[in-house]
């Protein structure tokens, strides 16, 4: 569409910084509050513009899209997952959809690193202690965790950011092992001292630490379900900053409730803001609100992929972080 101004419509408030050149670019319609848009708001939004700004908690599914009219021509996903967008109904409408990759590599692999941190050492334990004005001194049997160094960290899903992850653990001590779609490359695996298991049962009977880094897909749903579970060692640790639907939450919490599971950090769950209570009220797990990649600079980078993926294409040509059927 070069020469025009595109409508764009942007679903929640973005960082000031964002929605500053989008004014300047875009005939932008921005968000007064941080609301969530209801189904009818993102329905009128969609038929009233050629450029929708989602986030994840914007479910657009082939009901939604039927709703959108003709003018929607892109869907420019303000994150690098995409698994709330029905992309295969939105590409035989003719819709484009884009994502950002790449941007929270880091930020996310900090926040995985650091739940591995806190659950092995009880740090979250310790803080509530602290916060709650309950410390009597130390002790030196008081809170005892677990050393870091020299565990088994099992990465499942060794992508952008599993790999940023193996390379902090690797620099912790810790003894990498993986299980991905596609082995990497010898002098990748070199680097980070990685072995690969082809099987997912054998490495999870053997790792000390699961992390959770695969996007959720119909293959990945409950991968990680009550018989994966059993495998596992009772002294290990599961982390996930990924998607929540890879864990059978349910299964996890039984798990952690019996013994069967030492702990568990978790920034992202199977029912989104509705958490098991059973799995709140455990001591053993550290609970995050989806803060993994929670960054200033993280968070900007996002909204500038955003706008050069609708530029692009405003200018005529597909956006560069285009979601395409390999990526399915």
């Amino acid at each position: 569409m070069p020469g025009q101004k595109l409508r764009v419509t942007v679903t929640r408030r973005l960082p000031e910084a964002v929605e500053t050149r989008m004014k300047e670019l875009f005939d932008v319609t921005l968000r007064d509050d941080d609301r969530a848009m209801s189904r009818d708001e993102l329905a009128a939004a969609m038929r009233g513009s050629d450029v929708l700004v989602p986030t994840i908690t914007d479910r657009i599914d082939a009901g939604l899209l039927a709703q959108a009219g003709e003018k929607l021509k892109l869907i420019a996903n303000y994150g690098a997952g995409f698994d709330h967008i029905d992309v295969a109904s939105a590409r035989q409408r003719g819709i484009l959809v884009s994502n950002t990759p790449g941007v929270l590599t880091e930020d996310t692999a900090d926040a995985s690193m650091a739940l591995i941190l806190w659950v092995l050492r009880r740090f979250r334990e310790g803080a509530n202690l602290m916060q709650a004005g309950s410390w009597e001194g130390w002790s030196p049997t008081a809170l005892m965790g677990r050393r870091v160094g020299g565990k088994r960290l099992g990465i499942l899903g060794m992508g952008r950011i599993g790999l940023a992850l193996a390379r902090r653990a690797h620099a912790f001590g810790l003894q990498i092992h993986y299980h991905n779609r596609k082995r990497l490359r010898p002098e990748t695996e070199v680097e980070v001292e990685a072995t690969y298991w082809e099987s997912l049962d054998q490495m999870l009977a053997r790792v000390d630490i699961l992390s959770v880094n695969c996007p959720h897909t119909p293959a990945t749903f409950h991968l990680i379900s009550a018989r994966r579970l059993k495998l596992m060692k009772p002294t290990a640790v599961i982390v996930n900053t990924s998607r929540g639907e890879v864990i059978d939450e349910n299964a996890l919490t039984r798990a952690l409730r019996a013994g069967e599971i030492a702990g568990a950090g978790l920034d992202v769950f199977e029912h989104g803001t509705e958490i098991n209570p059973r799995l709140r009220a455990l001591p053993n797990v550290v609970l995050l609100p989806h803060m993994g990649s929670a960054t200033e600079e993280g968070r900007i980078e996002m909204g500038e992929k955003v706008i050069i993926n609708i530029k692009t294409f405003a200018d005529g040509h597909r956006p560069p972080d285009q979601v395409v059927p390999a990526m399915l």
